[in-house]
């Protein structure tokens, strides 16, 4: 089930998860991975700084906290909800979690490998594709980043 008030609430709640990552001194990026029916098994934030895990982006943590939930590392069928167009690495990770439909509220020209860049899904070699669509609050997600970006470089 898929609707435009499930959506919203959900990528707002990525949105929370964006903006708390931010507050920490992360890239404002956030994830939540949902049942098909809008039942959230995770949400995460960015926190490789925090971990000093160059591979704890919000999609991966949130992906690896629900595959626990469920119990299997493929969560088929399950919804991911994320801020920003994900990168190589998340969209393999997404790949192979099996997600069925990928939510995305911002795109990213610059590292983004979903509509940019690779263009993961349209890979022959890709072995699971997700259904792809843009999903709301894209202007707010833009516009977090954004705010994050120039904030750092007033601090240099």
């Amino acid at each position: 089930m898929s609707d435009e008030a499930t959506d919203a609430r959900l990528m707002g709640r990525a949105l929370d998860a964006a903006r708390a990552a931010a507050a920490a001194g992360e890239v404002p990026v956030g994830a939540v991975v949902a049942t098909s029916e809008g039942e959230i098994l995770a949400e995460a934030g960015n926190a490789p700084i925090a971990m000093s895990d160059p591979t704890a982006h919000a999609e991966i943590r949130a992906l690896r906290e629900a595959a626990g939930k469920v119990g299997n590392y493929r969560l088929p069928g399950a919804h991911l909800f994320v801020t920003l167009e994900p990168c190589a690495m998340c969209a393999g990770a997404i790949s192979l979690a099996r997600i069925g439909r990928l939510v995305v509220a911002a795109s990213d020209p610059k590292g983004g490998a979903v509509w940019h860049g690779p263009r993961f899904f349209e890979q022959r070699t890709c072995h699971w594709r997700p259904e792809v669509v843009q999903g709301p609050y894209a202007e707010e997600a833009g516009d977090l980043l954004k705010a994050f970006f120039a904030s750092r470089r007033k601090v240099r």
